[in-house]
């Protein structure tokens, strides 16, 4: 190739250097937004044994920065038109990409699993909600937020509480058929309007969470799988021009 068909050459594999390292800051930037968890739904998973998702952004966490700094050796061995350094960038980059795939596929399933139907979360719930016991502690305080901040009842309404057997039966049989955190409650934390809440009234929440639920895990997933796919379709076709690149070196 010639120099100057060279020289523009290494240009574009610059300038798409700086674009792939910004989209990676920006990877490594949601990823810690789902590792930090915003909406405290980690117990849900974690008790399930399927914290996939989370495990997953903690991946994408140092493969968003590893492709950033990557990226910015990538530019350092374009403009020294170096065949060794574009080698080790290249493998680099290689190394890192198999690892962010894995991470890609791995929140995309993960979601799959935990939210392909109710049937998982309503069944964990129904277990753990109010048992004494670490999980029971985990899941009891994140239903209550949930049901309290979606003014939801339930994984797929009130109805649950009443249909299947659960620790909240057993453990309160003289209590509310549902938990208090299914009503209205005041600023005192406490029912506001307990004989409404107690035949399913207007206090009652009459939505299930399930939805809740379900759309925050696919916000973790978007972020964590389906960006990470696409800076990897950038990635991957930044390669393809960078081995070009490599080959037209002397």
């Amino acid at each position: 190739m010639a120099l100057g068909g060279l020289a523009i050459f290494m240009f574009i594999i610059v300038a798409l250097n700086i674009l792939a390292a910004a989209a990676s800051l920006a990877l490594f930037a949601v990823a810690i937004w789902v590792a930090v968890d915003g909406y405290k739904l980690y117990a849900i998973s974690a008790v399930s044994g399927k914290d996939d998702i989370f495990a997953a952004a903690w991946i994408a966490i140092f493969t968003g920065f590893a492709f950033f700094l990557t990226c910015m050796f990538g530019i350092y061995a374009a403009l020294k038109r170096s065949r060794n350094l574009m080698l080790v960038y290249l493998i680099i980059m290689f190394i890192i990409f198999i690892f962010e795939c894995a991470s890609a596929i791995t929140a995309a399933t993960n979601r799959d699993y935990l939210v392909g139907n109710s049937n998982l979360v309503k069944k964990q719930m129904l277990k753990y909600y109010t048992e004494d016991s670490s999980n029971g502690n985990r899941i009891t305080d994140t239903w209550n937020r949930v049901m309290q901040e979606g003014k939801c009842c339930g994984a797929d309404g009130p109805t649950d509480w009443i249909l299947f057997e659960s620790t909240y039966k057993t453990n309160f049989p003289n209590s509310f058929i549902w938990p208090e955190n299914c009503c209205e409650k005041l600023s005192n934390s406490e029912v506001k309007d307990p004989q409404s809440c107690k035949v399913g009234g207007q206090a009652l929440f009459k939505k299930g969470c399930f939805q809740h639920i379900e759309r925050v895990l696919s916000h973790y997933t978007w972020a964590v799988s389906w960006y990470g796919f696409a800076v990897l379709m950038f990635v991957f076709f930044m390669l393809l021009l960078a081995m070009v690149y490599y080959v037209q070196l002397d």
